[in-house]
């Protein structure tokens, strides 16, 4: 059995909204990555010149 990545709760594999408990933890998580709040470690990317070749 896993945790629910958002509240720590127990999830089963057969729960519809695995690997989260609820639609409410699975909605957390997406507002999360949306608001920058997770970061994937790495140095920084240059952004990408404007200039066409």
């Amino acid at each position: 059995m896993m945790k629910c990545p958002v509240c720590n709760k127990p999830v089963e594999r057969s729960n519809p909204e695995y690997p989260f408990c609820s639609e409410r933890c699975r909605m957390i998580d997406l507002g999360n990555w949306a608001m920058g709040r997770y970061a994937i470690p790495g140095e920084p990317l240059e952004p990408p010149d404007d200039e066409e070749e």
